[in-house]
C-alpha cells in the first residue's frame, strides 16, 4: 500500500496498528511472570512481529519509518515486562533478555535482501501490467528535491548490476 507520493507510511501505521492489535490479544499470554523470557520473546517474534513485518520487504522503507516501527517494538517489550522509563532499564537489554532482535536487523541484514531480490526476480518475470507499473515514470518536470528511491534503485543497488539480475 504506497501513497501517491511513493513512499510506504500508510502501509507501515497499518502493519503497526495490526501488530498492536495482535499483542492485545496475546497480552495475557505475553504478561505472563511464569512462562520464561525466552519463550515470551519466541511468541512475540513468531505472532506479533511477524504480523508487523508481513510485506516489509516491498517498502520503500525510510529512517522515519524504521524508528516508527522500532518504538511500536520497546513499548510491547516494556509491556511485556512491565517496565517503565522511570525505571531505567534500558530497552537493548530489555530485548536481549527477551531474545528479541533489533527491527533495524532485518532491514540491513542478507536475508532482507534477499527476501527483496526473490520479490523483484517474480515481479520481472510477472505479467505485463506489472511490468508497466514498476517501470512507469510519471510526466511533468521533476521537483528540484533529490528524488524518491524507487523499488528498482534498491534492487539495482543491492545487487550492483550482477549479472544475473540483468538475465532476469
Amino acid at each position: 500500500m504506497l501513497s501517491v507520493n511513493g513512499d510506504a507510511d500508510a502501509a507501515v501505521e497499518a502493519r503497526i496498528q495490526i501488530g498492536w492489535n495482535e499483542f492485545r490479544q496475546l497480552a495475557p499470554l505475553l504478561t505472563i511472570d511464569n512462562i520464561s523470557l525466552i519463550m515470551t520473546g519466541r511468541l512475540y517474534s513468531s505472532c506479533v512481529r511477524s504480523r508487523v513485518l508481513h510485506g516489509s520487504e516491498t517498502w520503500p522503507i525510510r529512517k522515519e519509518n524504521e524508528l516508527a516501527l522500532q518504538l511500536t517494538k520497546m513499548r510491547m517489550v516494556r509491556w511485556m515486562r512491565d517496565v517503565k522509563v522511570k525505571d531505567r532499564v534500558p530497552s537493548k537489554e530489555l530485548g536481549d533478555r527477551l531474545g528479541i532482535d533489533n527491527i533495524s536487523r532485518y532491514y540491513s541484514s542478507t536475508t532482507a535482501k534477499q527476501i527483496a531480490m526473490l520479490w523483484a526476480s517474480i515481479v520481472k518475470r510477472s505479467e505485463y501490467w506489472v511490468k508497466k507499473c514498476m517501470e512507469y515514470e510519471v510526466e511533468g518536470s521533476r521537483p528540484r528535491v533529490r528524488p524518491k528511491r524507487t523499488r528498482n534503485k534498491v534492487v539495482q543497488k543491492t545487487v550492483k548490476y550482477d549479472l544475473t539480475w540483468r538475465m532476469l
